[in-house]
């Protein structure tokens, strides 16, 4: 029916859709082999992808894995139309989705990727340049992506407002009865709180941690042997994602204990998994991560936190910062310099150290331990802190793996798992964005009609459905390769490159629809949009990530 006075404006689809795509791909991937095989020319020295040589090329090296995200966005998306094809779910709203996508990112990839607000990857940055496209690739750059298109999706999403998502997800029944139970929950129990934590800072309450807890979540995937529901890295996906949509600092709780659990279940000793597996699957320990220094960031090879023998056991003295939700915590899994003479990440040691928790006004109550809150824009419900080691106490049996000198490879094999997460969260966060703004460009009235009914508005809103529909299928695909012990760094890292973009880019157009309201601090939006930036610096900045992806590429 229509909307508002507005009229139906029936847009027929492109004609065989799926051949289209299905034809643009080999295009885009030939494309993307021309620019990654003349970078490894520019930047291979006798032989070996030469370090300095991919720094000062680095522009174009962060511009290859925008390139290779993007072709692996497409590659997905088309994986995902003729999935839910065969299962009998591709309807219109789905068809518009993938043909707007295309559209768009053919566009972007011959026109110019946006790495930033103001930089922009482009093929001849690559040094390629493309012959004529093909017949697919030009129908669906110059029909894929038009007004009427996004138009009528947005008539279809106005149709099924409501939903969690628009278009189907080509999960499973298992996952989408697991998506269904933490909507519920988010909707009921965070999302109408949210934006008051938010504006007071104030932490998470612990109830709503409880019933996490009672629901599984922070023993989601931990191996049933050690008291966990050993479900897939895909069903915390749709946990994260969901939990994110309602507050990210809910949604990120069970990302420490994520961290936490693997690092134990990788590199743990056998006392060490039966010790604390069962006590982070409960929710009767909580975890932090203490790695990161004032004057480290990402180069955690250089860290200069000591930990140093006394008896059996161990003292450590340092400083950390950024460090997620430390006064209510139990354990810390630090890092820290344990052999002496070493600079580089060959000296690094992981340790389980324990701790008292404490409260809002006094974090940190055990001797040689002390810190204070850093004070944020967004992110809040867990607080960050700086946290100060003056010979603080380990007990021996808590070096990780009983083994020194093996924390930067502990810690390596957590990143698959933590940057596919942060894709979910970025989902999450994208997709509350989305909902907000629908909802206001509907009830706001200007000129005697709503905001949805402009197209600039409305255009806005599909946009943003198209972009956390192609963030969401490349998560879900990295999901699918940890859960089939495949190698996925890759894939993990392109989630989370393109997953923070898109949160970002759709709580900026939230806002913009908003207009002066958005910036009001009563209007959620406001909140979204802080919590969305800071996505594209943790678990490693934008430049990093694309800097790692590259590397990655060439080697």
């Amino acid at each position: 029916m229509p909307h508002d006075g507005q009229p139906m404006t029936q847009t027929p689809l492109l004609a065989d859709l799926l051949s289209l795509t299905a034809a643009a791909l080999p295009e885009v991937e030939a494309i993307f082999i021309d620019a990654r095989e003349t970078l490894r020319g520019t930047v291979t020295i006798a032989g070996k992808v030469s370090g300095p040589a991919l720094e000062e090329h680095q522009f174009a090296a962060h511009a290859l894995a925008w390139l290779a995200t993007y072709t692996e966005s497409l590659r997905q998306m088309d994986a995902w139309a003729h999935r839910i094809q065969a299962e009998g779910k591709f309807t219109e709203m789905e068809a518009l989705i993938l043909q707007i996508g295309f559209g768009e990112y053919l566009s972007q990839i011959h026109g110019g990727i946006p790495m930033s607000q103001g930089e922009i990857a482009r093929l001849q940055d690559l040094r390629v340049t493309p012959g004529q496209p093909g017949a697919a690739v030009v129908t669906l750059m110059a029909q894929g992506n038009t007004p009427a298109a996004r138009s009528r999706l947005v008539e279809l999403m106005r149709e099924n407002h409501g939903r969690a998502t628009y278009g189907a997800t080509g999960l499973d029944d298992e996952l989408e009865m697991i998506r269904d139970q933490f909507r519920r929950f988010a909707d009921e129990q965070v999302t109408p709180h949210a934006h008051g934590w938010h504006l007071r800072d104030e932490l998470i309450p612990m109830e709503i941690i409880d019933a996490l807890a009672e629901m599984g979540v922070f023993g989601l995937t931990i191996p049933e042997e050690f008291g966990g529901l050993g479900l897939s890295k895909a069903s915390m996906v749709v946990v994260s994602e969901e939990l994110s949509r309602g507050y990210i600092g809910v949604g990120s709780l069970a990302t420490r204990t994520e961290i936490a659990a693997e690092l134990i279940l990788c590199g743990g000793t056998p006392d060490q998994k039966t010790q604390w597996l069962p006590k982070l699957a409960s929710g009767e320990i909580l975890p932090t991560a203490v790695f990161t220094e004032p004057n480290t960031g990402s180069d955690l090879g250089s860290l200069r936190t000591r930990a140093r023998r006394d008896g059996d056991d161990w003292t450590i003295s340092g400083n950390k910062t950024w460090i997620t939700h430390a006064a209510r915590t139990h354990v810390m899994t630090v890092m820290a310099r344990s052999i002496e003479g070493t600079t580089d990440y060959r000296g690094l040691s992981m340790f389980l150290a324990e701790k008292t928790p404490g409260t809002d006004e006094t974090p940190f109550v055990d001797p040689g331990l002390s810190g204070g809150e850093i004070e944020v824009l967004g992110y809040r419900g867990m607080k960050e802190y700086t946290v100060n080691f003056d010979d603080f106490r380990v007990k021996g049996e808590n070096l990780l793996g009983g083994v020194e000198g093996q924390g930067f490879k502990q810690l390596m094999q957590t990143f698959e798992s933590a940057r596919i997460q942060t894709g979910a969260r970025a989902i999450g966060v994208a997709q509350a964005a989305l909902d907000v703004a629908m909802k206001y460009a509907e009830d706001r009235k200007q000129f005697g009609k709503p905001l949805i009914a402009f197209p600039r508005i409305s255009g806005k809103l599909a946009m943003m459905a198209v972009e956390i529909m192609m963030a969401r299928q490349l998560t879900y695909f990295s999901a699918w390769q940890k859960d089939n012990d495949k190698r996925c760094d890759l894939e993990a890292g392109m989630a989370k490159l393109l997953g923070a973009r898109v949160a970002w880019s759709c709580a900026d157009n939230g806002l913009q629809v908003h207009g002066g309201n958005g910036f009001a601090l009563e209007y959620q939006i406001s909140r979204l949009l802080c919590d969305a930036r800071i996505l594209n610096i943790f678990e490693g900045a934008a430049e990093i990530q694309a800097q790692v992806i590259a590397r990655r590429l060439l080697d």
